[in-house]
């Protein structure tokens, strides 16, 4: 597949949806989803849908992706610092991340997704990503404090590991469930405490704590 074409085309609508952020759309451009989905849906690969990676999971559109991790560097230059990721799924967005962050640790409570990320991210060699296998309910005190925290699966509240790993001045961007749905919920960590911002809404699987 002459993806370069189909990629190129993703990233002028996913311009075209809003997203500004030049690092965020070269790396959507440079990072070939089609490698992250069964072969049996390459050919949606660069389309703006979810698609399902196994064990009830999904890989997000690829416009999600982007303006969650465009939030995520609000309005950064360069890349931004460590990155914690909660839910890897099949290491698509930790791909991503990996070309807009110094360092990308990324945490899958599912044993089958953490191997298939593994195998799915092993040939493109980034020796910034970190993958980890565990309850990212927990997080990972050991890589923080991070500049930012992403999460693609939404829960009733944040968990506090989460915003006590978060650095000063950084930010976090999570699905949370609001109004008998899902919307995106963006917290800055301030001195004088808390800022939050409730945004569009938007559907994840749910946050679980534990792992399978």
């Amino acid at each position: 597949m002459d993806s370069l074409a189909v990629r190129q085309r993703m990233v002028q609508k996913l311009a075209g949806q809003g997203v500004t952020d030049p690092l965020v759309l070269s790396a959507m451009g440079s990072i070939e989803r089609h490698r992250f989905v069964d072969s049996a849906l390459v050919n949606q690969a660069y389309e703006d849908t979810s698609l399902p990676i196994g064990l009830g999971q999904t890989i997000s559109k690829p416009g999600v992706v982007s303006r969650m991790i465009e939030l995520l560097r609000n309005g950064v230059s360069g890349p931004m610092g460590r990155v914690l990721e909660i839910g890897t799924g099949c290491g698509y967005q930790a791909a991503v991340l990996s070309c807009v962050a110094t360092e990308v640790y990324s945490i899958e409570r599912l044993r089958g997704l953490h191997d298939k990320a593994r195998d799915n991210l092993r040939p493109l060699l980034l020796p910034n990503v970190h993958l980890l296998f565990g309850d990212g309910m927990a997080g990972y005190a050991k890589g923080g404090p991070y500049s930012g925290i992403i999460s693609a699966a939404g829960g009733d509240a944040l968990p506090q590991a989460w915003v006590d790993q978060l650095a000063m001045g950084g930010r976090l961007v999570a699905p949370v469930v609001h109004a008998g749905g899902q919307a995106l919920l963006v917290v800055d960590k301030t001195p004088q405490g808390l800022r939050q911002s409730i945004l569009e809404a938007v559907h994840f699987v749910p946050l679980k704590s534990g792992v399978a």
